[in-house]
Parts: C-alpha cells; structure tokens; sequence
C-alpha cells in the first residue's frame, strides 16, 4: 500500500471564516502540491479527509489537480486531528495492499500515523508543513515496518510544480 499524508493548507482566521476554510495561501499552496503529484506521475485510488472544511477543500484541490473523481473523496472522522493513529489504521485496512491512498487531514494525527506506520515502541518525528506531502510504503498495516520512500515541503512541490 502506498500511503500519502498532507496537511491541509493554511486556513483563514475564525473571525473571518467560522468552519476556517482555506485562506488565499494555503488554497494556491496546495494547488502547487496537487500540481506536483500529477508531474510526479502520483495517482490515488482512494482520497479520505476529515469533516473540516480545510481538509475536505485540501482533498478536492488536489483530486482535481490529479484528475481523481471530487465525488469519490471519503469523507471520515478517523483522520480528524487528534484521533489515534490506531483508529486511521483501521480505516486504511479497509482498502487492499495494492492501493493508493491519500490522507488530507491535520497535525497532529498525521505526524502520528506517519510514526505507527514507520515503527512500534518509538517515537518518529517528521515536520508537516501545510500542503507538504510524505510517502510511506507498507506491505502489511500491523507491522509497524513502512518505508518513508519521501517527504516534499510546499516549497519543494511549487518547485516541482513549476
């Protein structure tokens, strides 16, 4: 299973968007992302976001980006922010060993998944940034034995996108 995490972009302030929706930056940041995927050659079989307005836009921008279907975005509060990394793996073991699967949730649940899924017992710390993306390659979800294949900061993939 290749599994790519991303943190939603940058939202705007609750004064000015109560759900917190993407501002400005963090929309054209994840469009750069999204842009660099699809030169990258990366497709998705599967695009889950939690109910957050940031994280469902972040997916559709870069399901569109990529070419994945809008209307088949899996929409699931086992990647809101600070759900376990257990309960994500759970979700993500619904899906077959072959699958792609992109995860456009929030901190710090991602960086949580991310070291379940590299090892059991420690701690691995990767730096998420918004609109940054990882790939982890697993062959079995409960082995706590993934392969970080590569971490992108936003500035990385807007120079990719470019």
């Amino acid at each position: 299973m290749e599994i790519y995490l991303m943190q939603h972009g940058s939202a705007l302030p609750k004064e000015q968007d109560p759900d917190e929706g993407l501002g400005p930056e963090g929309d054209a940041r994840i469009h750069a992302s999204g842009k660099a995927l699809k030169k990258m050659g990366v497709s998705f079989d599967v695009i889950l976001a939690s109910p957050k307005k940031r994280s469902g836009q972040t997916a559709a921008i870069v399901a569109e980006e990529v070419g994945f279907p809008r209307e088949k975005i899996v929409e699931t509060d086992k990647v809101r922010a600070m759900t376990p990394p257990e309960e994500t793996v759970t979700v993500l073991r619904e899906y077959g060993a072959n699958t792609k699967v992109l995860i456009a949730g929030h901190l710090p649940s991602l960086a949580e998944v991310a070291s379940s899924l590299l090892t059991e017992g420690s701690h691995v710390t990767i730096a998420f940034e918004r609109g940054g993306c990882c790939r982890i390659d697993v062959q079995d979800l409960l082995t706590h034995s993934g392969h970080l294949k590569w971490y992108l900061t936003p500035e990385q993939l807007k120079l990719i996108a470019t």
